[in-house]
């Protein structure tokens, strides 16, 4: 009879008391005579372990010495098959007239993690030869208690960024600008989208298909981590964020098709950020039940639409105001790029201290990819070219910030902020990339003459 062992879980949990867990079976079950490795008694295959904690499995062996050997010896590997979920520490024998072994080991997101379990008998100078090999124990990480709503009020989360006196400073110089921004509408514009909305529909298809699917297939190429790959294609789903039509004035492309698109891309993603989490999530292996905050999207759409239905009303009653707004648009637009820059850095230092290489690589691939794709529709479409401008800006700019708030709702602790580095990688990345295609922009039409495209007023 095999000496039955219990298995102990010994847990040092950062910011809670420590704690001890024991799992064992009644005294009148026994183990299969025909296995040599138990886990416990061997009456249970799962086990539960707290997200994020520290532990020990204590794993028992039954296979003696064989007979007319020498210099033999037992080893046993151990090797999580998802490490995300569960990693091994190291492996270490004790004694006893029954070896047991004691797997440390360290869990992490919630889910479920199967161990490969060997047990090797290896002479000296030989090569080992497996005994015994088991996959059928399992390790549990259990979600902690927290609310993950909780999160947005916690210090260093989003509150800090909603908390911060640069954005109080902004504000202002946001709300005059978007005035300002829709003193550039025309409704002549507006109405051809109504009569022809191929360039919305281009923007769509690039923004809510041709973007998640890259994100999908970049974070395959490089392996990352299931919760970062499924942030990394949140945030490609995401609509188009508010620096699109910004970055349309500088570039000389059809402002008011970009206030237009933002609007119409902000409206679908209610609808089309679920779908495409549930997709890509399904075939990552991850099943988060995605929380959209519709109050924040509410909020960004009445954020866009009063500002600039104001500035349309000044253009039509009020010439001399309109003027001086069209002059301000450039100085508040750096300025507001500027303290967003700097609100990134300072909102993200956390979450990007531990940022993986292979996130900020991709990372700084969405955008271009992004322009690229609304490039090439636009072009197959024969837009005009300020047109194709802003359908290649508006899908390669994304509301990161939207994503950043799916994220943080959506997970806990640990998973919630490592799967933020996605959207911040990217938002990051938008704004440098753009800034750097606005420098060369204006150097090109310096050196060569041209007045650049939407500087009259």
């Amino acid at each position: 009879m095999r000496t039955l062992f219990t298995f102990c879980c010994l847990f040092l949990v950062t910011g809670e008391a420590d704690r001890a867990w024991a799992v064992s079976a009644p005294s009148n079950l026994t183990a299969d005579s025909s296995r040599y490795l138990t886990i416990g008694d061997g009456s249970s295959q799962e086990f539960e372990f707290p997200e994020n904690t520290k532990g020990v499995i204590v794993i028992s062996s039954q296979y003696g010495s064989p007979s007319g050997r020498q210099n033999w010896k037992e080893t046993v590997r151990v090797r999580s098959l998802d490490p995300e979920v569960l990693s091994i520490l190291n492996v270490t024998q004790s004694g006893g007239h029954a070896r047991s072994y004691i797997i440390n080991i360290r869990s992490g997101f919630p889910g479920r993690a199967q161990l490969h379990i060997q047990l090797l008998d290896q002479e000296r100078d030989s090569t080992p030869v497996l005994i015994e090999e088991r996959r059928d124990y399992c390790i549990v990480v259990a979600p902690g208690s927290d609310d993950p709503a909780a999160r947005l009020i916690k210090s260093g989360g989003l509150s800090h960024f909603s908390e911060n006196p640069v954005l109080f400073a902004l504000l202002p110089l946001i709300f005059v600008n978007k005035c300002a921004f829709g003193c550039k509408v025309e409704v002549e514009v507006l109405k051809a989208l109504l009569k022809s909305p191929v360039p919305l529909l281009l923007g769509a298809l690039g923004q809510f298909l041709a973007m998640p699917l890259y994100a999908y297939c970049m974070s395959q190429l490089a392996a990352l981590p299931k919760a970062l790959s499924l942030g990394l294609v949140i945030t490609c789903s995401a609509p188009g964020g508010g620096g699109g039509y910004l970055y349309s004035l500088l570039l000389g492309g059809d402002v008011t098709l970009a206030i237009s698109m933002t609007l119409v891309s902000t409206v679908a993603a209610a609808a089309t950020m679920p779908l495409s989490s549930a997709l890509y999530g399904r075939l990552l292996g991850v099943h988060a039940a995605l929380h959209v905050p519709f109050v924040k999207i509410l909020g960004t759409l009445l954020f866009i639409a009063i500002p600039i239905s104001l500035g349309m009303l000044v253009k039509l009653r009020l010439p001399a105001l309109t003027r001086v707004l069209l002059g301000l648009i450039r100085p508040f637009s750096f300025a507001l790029i500027i303290g967003g820059i700097f609100m990134a850095y300072q909102m993200g230092a956390s979450i990007l201290a531990d940022v993986r290489p292979q996130i900020v690589a991709v990372g700084a691939t969405v955008p271009l990819l992004g322009l690229s794709v609304g490039a090439l529709l636009a072009k197959s479409a024969g837009l005009a070219p300020p047109q194709r401008k802003t359908v290649s800006i508006e899908v390669g700019v994304q509301n990161s910030l939207l994503a950043l708030a799916v994220m943080q709702l959506s997970f806990r602790r640990t998973e919630a902020d490592f799967a933020s580095q996605a959207p911040f990688i990217v938002a990051l990345s938008s704004t440098t990339e753009m800034l750097l295609i606005v420098l060369v922009y204006y150097i090109h039409h310096w050196l060569c003459g041209p007045a650049v495209p939407g500087t009259e007023t």
